[in-house]
């Protein structure tokens, strides 16, 4: 409590601030000892500080303190004065004020009020500790005159004294002055004054008396003036001392209004003047003379002489008659004022025109400030004194040249309203087209009584250069108004607006609209306009508004409301930072991206932050504009404005808003490229505003972290666009998720980079929303298409916003052109491919003609899918490739679904591409339920044949529903029903079918939906949108799916036993994996529905390359697109057979989940270390793994599907980080890309296609992956320490040494059972990894392997041709033993054969090494070879190594170290026994020769042999014990 302790004869002065008190407000409390002039003073002071005081409250109380000034007792004062009484205890009056002040009040203000009022309460108590001494003086001074009986002079001046001492006159301070010095004075004018008081200097001619203006405000008493009386000090005088006694202080209200003859000196002088004139004080005249002089100001009446008075007066007494303005200056010799005294006839006179004068005044005298006082009485004549105070530089002077016209001017300012406005129209006569007359009644009353004419013609012309539609708007200081109000003005043509739709946008601006005034204006030609006025108080910064802030602040209210801004508090920052609309627009942008990355604090939070640091906002600005402004961007000032902004925030105590203050500076700091200095043809900015981030630096987004992104902000809509790649594509959907759509287009690309990595591109992925959907009418249809409209302009908006910073290509010379007023922070960017999306299927012709637009050089490449590209649908390329998947799991399932029926239940309708292309697919369908957002179909018993011809037909016919479909086609109990239906009647055979408790006869629609999510049929096809399935360990808001919560079920309620994900994110990735480990099928969506994107990037790269056949003059447009056409079925083909590689592919990794568990593990902890985020990917986590390996599971196949994908993107981006793309060998995988028709009329072209690099490393990453295996790379890695390029090199060499093309051909085309298929692709990847490591290991470089390949390849055939000759029969009977199996399952006995013996074909290339250095030959080294390795039985010990259990890692790679070792130490003995021998002599005889020589050593190793074969299970100690055997040989060999 302030009063709680006040020292005694001291004031105590508390300034609450905003925010510092949430009851008390902006306000000032006080604590004094009751005194005069107290709360005139306090209000004085604060109001000259620029305060606005709203109340004020000041009880004056009894209070009792002790010594200390501790509050004891306090009472209210008595209404009689006396005090209190309590024994002991004494009471003194003391004021307890409160000063309530308005909001806005700037903090400056409450500093200066903090260090000011303390002295003003200071002085205050000297002035009325000296109050009784200062009367005693001027009293004393009085008397001493009046003892100067022979002084006439004196006497009057006595008289004087002692009038202004009976309470007309308030002495504030008292001096007695010597030679211009004060001596010991009281009052303000004391030693330890804290107020400065200017005396004017007394002039020779001045009286004994003087009264005279002060120079400056009075802060006592709250007068703006004050006066002062001086007495000439005759003492002094006498001894030749220059002296005066001065008295400070202000005329109190009595003073200013007694009757001037009763006060001395004035009476005198009036009476005199009177005389002069030949009037009689009692006359008529002289009475209406007197009047007249009784409306003088007093203070003039003191400061002029008579002759002063008499002149002015008779001047003024012939105005009536002559109806004319009379102003009289006196110009005050000490300080900076003018007084004029303005006569003028009274009818003349209203506020209107005073203001006018005021106005005159000010702008002629260059004044500072006017003040006024006003006295219109019964008298013909009014009268207003002005006092103006002018600006510093200003000469005090007036000549009489521009007096005389100042009153012209003054008289001027009389005439009526529409007199002045018809003049200022024919002033300028050129202003308008039609004759000034004719706009005299333009204005009502209301507007004249609130406006000069002046301000009527400026309104006027901003009325008539508008037209329809458009508005005009301005702010301007309102004169005389409290500092920070402000008028603004709205100018309309034509109807008027409605008041609340401006409202909203003043107070977004942070201004509070005091009042508003509409005016109609009748313009000529009978037109309407509408001039709109609000008083406005500007929020509390206490800033004044220059120029360049005022217009920024009317563009903003234009930008909001033509619809380029938004309507939101971030806009107060032109005010508090004096930042623009469009610049605001940039913070607003970063605050949405903000929120829609997942930021912690909502927008309303980051903008609240923003409007408190204004300095921060407007630096960010700085910065932004530095880094991008094309004419302005320095290095040198980013670094200096940084370092600033971090110096600013680390000022910031608050942790939350540090954290919001860094994400934007980091936002900043992030951002590569912007569109915001990118202007039209006609140079106007864009309506919208693009930046592109570099992502991975943003600590903000969630993971997965594209590599690129860019964010397209605008009031009518947003959008986002995630780039997973510098080459990367994907659709881009219409979102309806305006919260949070980017974590909608988050999820979808994370499927799509999965999906990408069969294609070239890396993953993309866009969406946008529409902010501003159009009302709905009620009409159905035009409210359909004005939704569509608006949709198809937002997306124009986004794919502009998208090119906006994207480079372009000359197609001429293959320059990179980079966009116009565009500052790249990062390299060349030219590849921005788009596809469709949901809400966007017919959009792609419209992206291409922005595209077209734009120039962009990939034309109609840009959106795939368009009129002249290929038409999913059509094509059903979608659907086919999903359903490859479908008949792989049915397949391993030992169910073709080409001749077996099957039940489905499905999620869409037969007018949807997916669905309606899946279930199509096979004439065996049975769909039993299926349902889409507007119906539910049942069918429990359907005929496969007749219902399939039905769903033809619905696919056939356009927009077609679940509500066309046949009923008579629809089997017993079946039926098509709403989903907007109160109940679904259920019979008891669709309760039978989807597997229903008996009994149930009625369901709501979300349970029938659930309920056939759950049924028992063999196929869950998905072909919709939304996500059904979950796992149990998740709860729906974890989906972020909220449409379909309430009939989303969990993936372990699930009965059916596969699911084809034909559209996206149907399943979370953990209900895939939930229901994988209970045994159902399923993959991944974007495993399933590749084949979509997949065509589309075939579309786009074949318009790259026929693109740049047309700019060369090589193929016209037409021909072009019937070439285009005539490829469609071979691109599905091609399309297609990635998607049935994949799948054999991971159903050959499903197949070996449990056995290769560990060397998933392992490859996934490796994924990690390149980025990849386990969680993100639905990988499971070390200690799911650890639990699945005790239940004996491995990875589920939606898990593998991931895997794989990520392990095709992370070699696809090796091979492209190196030089393999541009190896030769290499450069036959672009070709085989693209169609046949395109190869051979292209051939020469398409080594020059811009993508081939991509191109080529996409085809050969499928090609190793899809036929050597997910793990391929990866265990050569961990085996070799090789990198993934060497491992592609070693593959393509193995596969054209072994001659494997022709070979997975025709077994991949062999009718046999999947599971003899299985062995044999696990046999071949075996054989084929053998090939690579030997070729890793025993070439020197592996820039090496593929030249050696066809070297090999040659040798290899010929001796494979020759094998009967020198093939052991224990090697035979090894092939039959392993391909045992594979012919129990059905495989056929010759390709088993050839297979299964394969893997002896590896010691070749050892053989052919050994020829060529021996100079022998290959089929009789072959034959020493083989017959050696029989005779050391060393086949058998490999056979044994070849069975060994693989364990870990450590234990795989120790048993490939003994087979390495056994091979090393086969191809050194052969060597061996080569070189003691003679050419042609024959194996058995040179074995014979070698055995008898190194007999003992060879027999020790037999013995050791014969143990280790007979031993049940030798282990790797064992076989290890035979390798140091078959070294001892080597090292101890005999000659």
């Amino acid at each position: 409590m302030l009063a709680a302790t006040r020292a005694p004869r001291t004031a105590t002065v508390r300034v609450y601030r905003p925010g510092e008190d949430g009851v008390l407000g902006v306000a000032v409390q006080i604590v004094n000892d009751d005194m005069p002039m107290l709360v005139d003073s306090v209000t004085a002071a604060l109001r000259r500080l620029g305060a606005t005081v709203t109340d004020i409250i000041h009880p004056i109380l009894e209070v009792a303190r002790d010594d200390t000034g501790r509050l004891r007792a306090v009472e209210p004062q008595h209404p009689t004065g006396g005090r209190p009484r309590l024994p002991g205890v004494t009471f003194t009056a003391e004021s307890w004020m409160h000063v309530q002040l308005a909001d806005d009040v700037a903090t400056s203000v409450l500093d200066a009020a903090e260090r000011i009022l303390p002295r003003l309460l200071s002085d205050l108590r000297r002035v009325a500790d000296d109050a009784t001494s200062m009367d005693e003086a001027l009293l004393g001074l009085a008397d001493e005159l009046a003892g100067k009986d022979d002084d006439a002079e004196a006497l009057r001046g006595a008289e004087l004294l002692r009038w202004l001492s009976e309470d007309h006159f308030t002495v504030l301070g008292y001096a007695q002055f010597r030679d211009g010095r004060a001596g010991d004075g009281l009052g303000i004018l004391g030693p330890e004054s804290g107020v400065c008081v200017s005396i004017p200097d007394r002039a020779e001619q001045d009286p004994l008396l003087r009264v005279a203006h002060g120079a400056a405000d009075m802060p006592i008493s709250g007068a703006p003036h004050h006066s002062v009386i001086g007495l000439l000090d005759l003492e002094a005088g006498a001894a030749g001392v220059h002296g005066e006694h001065v008295f400070v202080g202000v005329f109190s209200v009595a003073g200013q209004h007694e009757n001037i003859l009763d006060i001395p000196l004035v009476g005198d002088r009036v009476r005199q003047v009177i005389g002069w004139a030949g009037l009689e004080l009692n006359s008529f005249s002289g009475q209406a003379m007197l009047e007249v002089l009784q409306s003088f100001p007093r203070v003039e009446l003191f400061a002029s002489d008579s002759r002063q008075l008499f002149e002015t007066i008779s001047a003024v007494m012939t105005l009536n008659l002559r109806r004319q303005v009379r102003a009289f200056l006196r110009i005050d010799p000490v300080g900076d004022t003018l007084y004029w005294l303005v006569f003028l006839p009274r009818d003349r006179y209203n506020a209107e025109v005073r203001l006018r004068m005021q106005e005159l005044l000010r702008v002629e005298l260059g004044a500072t400030h006017i003040g006024y006082s006003a006295r219109v009485t019964e008298s013909d004549l009014a009268v207003v004194y002005f006092t103006v105070q002018r600006a510093a530089g200003h000469p005090l002077e007036v000549s009489a040249p521009d007096r005389a016209r100042i009153q012209d001017e003054l008289f001027a300012a009389t005439r009526t309203w529409s007199d002045r406005l018809v003049a200022e129209i024919a002033a300028a006569a050129s202003a308008t087209a039609r004759p000034a007359v004719s706009y005299a009644a333009a204005f009502a009353a209301d507007y004249e009584q609130d406006h000069e004419p002046e301000q009527a013609f400026a309104d006027l012309l901003r009325l008539e250069a508008l037209s329809g539609g458009e508005l005009d708007v301005t702010l301007d200081r309102l004169a005389g108004a409290p500092s920070g109000e402000w008028r603004f003005s709205l100018y309309v043509n034509g109807s008027g607006v409605s008041l609340s739709r401006m409202l909203p946008l003043l107070h977004s601006l942070g201004v509070e609209a005091i009042d508003e005034r509409a005016y109609r204006v009748g313009l000529p030609a009978h037109r309407s306009a509408w001039i709109y006025e609000f008083r406005i108080r500007l929020p509390v910064t206490g800033t004044e508004l220059n120029e360049v802030v005022r217009q920024r602040f009317c563009e903003a209210i234009e930008a909001m409301w033509f619809g380029r801004a938004d309507v939101d508090p971030l806009n107060e920052l032109v005010l508090r930072a004096g930042l623009s609309a469009r610049q605001i627009t940039v913070l607003r942008a970063y605050a949405k991206y903000l929120r829609q990355a997942g930021f912690v604090y909502s927008t309303a939070k980051i903008i609240r932050v923003l409007l408190a640091h204004p300095v921060v906002a407007r630096c960010y600005i700085e910065l932004f504009e530095s880094h991008f402004d094309p004419d302005a961007a320095t290095q040198a000032q980013v670094a200096a404005l940084t370092a600033e902004l971090c110096e600013q925030i680390d000022r910031v105590l608050s942790l939350d808003v540090d954290r919001i203050l860094r994400a934007i500076l980091g936002l900043i700091g992030a951002t590569l490229r912007t569109n915001y200095f990118t202007v039209d043809a006609a140079g106007y900015p864009r309506e919208f505003l693009s930046l592109k981030f570099d992502a991975p630096a943003i600590a903000e987004l969630p993971q997965p972290r594209p590599r690129f992104e860019i964010y397209v902000y605008s009031p009518r809509m947003e959008g986002v666009h995630l780039r997973f790649g510098v080459i990367a594509r994907g659709g881009l959907r219409w979102s309806d998720r305006t919260e949070d759509f980017r974590t909608e287009i988050l999820g979808l690309v994370k499927a799509q980079a999965v999906k990408n990595a069969v294609i070239v591109p890396a993953g993309a992925k866009g969406g946008f929303v529409v902010k501003q959907p159009p009302e709905p009418t009620g009409a159905v249809d035009a409210d359909r298409q004005a939704h569509l409209n608006e949709g198809v302009a937002c997306y124009q908006m986004f794919i502009s916003g998208l090119l906006d910073l994207t480079d372009n290509l000359d197609h001429r010379t293959g320059q990179v052109v980079p966009p116009a007023r565009v500052v790249r922070r990062d390299g060349d960017d030219t590849y921005l491919v788009v596809a469709a999306d949901k809400g966007t299927a017919t959009f792609s012709d419209t992206a291409n003609e922005v595209a077209r637009r734009y120039g962009f050089w990939l034309g109609d490449a840009f959106a795939s899918g368009g009129s002249l590209g290929y038409d999913h649908k059509a094509m059903g390329i979608t659907a086919r490739g999903a359903w490859k998947s479908v008949e792989q799991h049915f397949a391993e399932l030992g169910t073709d679904t080409r001749t077996t029926d099957f039940t489905v239940v499905g999620i869409g309708d037969m007018s949807g591409d997916v669905f309606g292309n899946g279930m199509l697919l096979s004439e065996h369908i049975r769909l039993i339920a299926a349902f889409d957002h507007r119906h539910i179909f049942l069918d429990p018993d359907p005929d496969a044949t007749r219902s399939t011809r039905e769903r033809q037909r619905l696919f056939a016919l356009p927009r077609s529903s679940w509500r066309d479909y046949n009923p008579a086609v629809i089997s017993t109990g079946g039926g098509v029903y709403d989903r907007s239906a109160k109940a679904v009647p259920v019979s008891a055979q669709v309760c039978a079918v989807l597997g229903l408790e008996p009994g149930i006869t009625s369901m709501s629609p979300p349970e029938m939906i659930s309920a056939i999510l759950t049924a028992p049929a063999d196929l869950l096809w998905n072909g919709g949108i939304g996500t059904y399935v979950k796992a149990s360990t998740e709860t729906h808001a974890d989906i972020g799916d909220k449409t379909n919560d309430n009939v989303r079920v969990d993936a372990a309620c699930l009965r059916v036993k596969v699911i084809g994900e034909g559209g996206n994110l149907g399943l979370s990735m953990l209900g895939r994996v939930e229901f994988s480990l209970a045994g159902g099928r399923v993959n991944t969506d974007a495993l399933d529905n590749s084949a979509g994107v997949d065509c589309s990037d075939h579309e786009v790269n074949l318009k790259i390359l026929l693109d740049n056949a047309m700019s060369n003059g090589e193929l016209a447009p037409a021909e072009r697109d019937q070439l285009l056409i005539a490829m469609t079925d071979e691109v599905g083909a091609l399309v297609l057979a990635k998607n049935v590689a994949q799948n054999r592919r991971l159903g050959l990794v499903r197949a070996a989940a449990v056995t290769g568990r560990d060397l998933h593990r392992r490859m996934v902890v490796d994924l990690e270390q390149h980025g990849m985020d386990r969680q993100l990917e639905g990988l499971p986590s070390e200690s799911e793994l650890d639990r699945r390996a005790v239940l004996g599971h491995g990875f589920t196949s939606p898990e593998l599907a991931n895997l794989m994908a990520h392990v095709k993107l992370t070699l696809k981006a090796d091979l492209l980080a190196g030089d393999l793309p541009d190896d030769p060998d290499f450069g036959i995988a672009l070709p085989v890309y693209f169609p046949a028709a395109v190869r051979t009329r292209f051939a020469t072209a398409i080594p020059r296609h811009r993508l081939r690099r991509e191109i080529i490393a996409t085809v050969v990453v499928n090609d190793v992956i899809d036929n050597a295996g997910i793990s391929y790379p990866f265990r050569l890695a961990e085996q070799l320490g090789c990198t993934g390029a060497d491992a592609v090199r070693a593959y393509t060499a193995a596969v054209t040494i072994l001659g494997l093309r022709p070979l997975w051909a025709e077994l991949r085309g062999h009718p046999m059972p999947m599971a003899a298929r299985d062995l044999m692709e696990f046999e071949i990847g075996g054989t084929l990894e053998r090939f690579a490591r030997w070729l890793l290991l025993n070439c020197v470089r592996p820039q090496e392997i593929m030249p050696c390949a066809a070297r090999y390849q040659s040798g290899l055939s010929r001796l494979a041709g020759a094998a009967d000759r020198w093939q052991t029969e224990y090697l035979r009977s090894d092939v039959d033993a392993r391909a045992e199996p594979s012919l129990r399952a059905g495989s056929p006995q010759d390709l088993a054969e050839r297979v299964f013996g394969l893997v002896h074909l590896v010691p070749l290339l050892d053989v052919l090494d050994l020829a060529d250095d021996c100079g022998r030959d290959a089929e009789e080294v072959a034959a020493l070879y083989y017959s050696l390795c029989h005779q050391l039985r060393i086949d058998r010990i490999l056979t044994v190594v070849d069975v060994l259990d693989h364990g870990d890692r450590w234990g795989t790679l120790a048993r490939l170290a003994v087979r390495d070792d056994l091979h090393d130490s086969m191809r050194l003995l052969t060597l061996d026994v080569l070189t003691s021998s003679e050419p042609g002599c024959g194996a058995d005889a040179a074995i014979s020769d070698w055995v008898v020589r190194n007999s003992g050593r060879v027999s020790r190793v037999e013995s050791a042999f014969a143990e280790i074969l007979a031993a049940p299970e030798p282990g790797l100690e064992t076989l290890s014990v035979a390798t140091r055997q078959i070294r001892a040989l080597l090292l101890k060999r005999g000659r």
